[in-house]
């Protein structure tokens, strides 16, 4: 009897020491910095995601044209802030 006593407090024990080990894993979509830039003409469409508690950074994914994939693109780039400048001047 005390035998599975002493295992149940070892098992608990246990469970609460690893679930503290735990770190939080990000979920990003962009692995890495990104492109710097994009051939507009390419671009099919561009998306923004504002940091969330999956993941903690601005993220840019441009979806290119005749199905040549998506790209990240680096959200410090000058091309990135200007095209996000430019996008809520014509949104407002």
């Amino acid at each position: 009897m005390k035998t599975t006593v002493a295992l149940v407090v070892f098992a608990c024990l246990f469970a609460v020491f690893v679930q503290g080990q735990r770190t939080s894993v990000q979920r990003c979509l962009c692995q890495g910095p990104g492109m710097n830039m994009v051939r507009l003409q390419r671009v099919e469409k561009i998306e923004v995601f504002s940091p969330s508690p999956s993941c903690d950074k601005l993220e840019i994914i441009v979806t290119l044209k005749n199905g040549a994939g998506k790209k990240c693109l680096n959200p410090e780039s000058n091309f990135a802030k200007n095209y996000i400048r430019k996008a809520l001047k014509n949104r407002g």
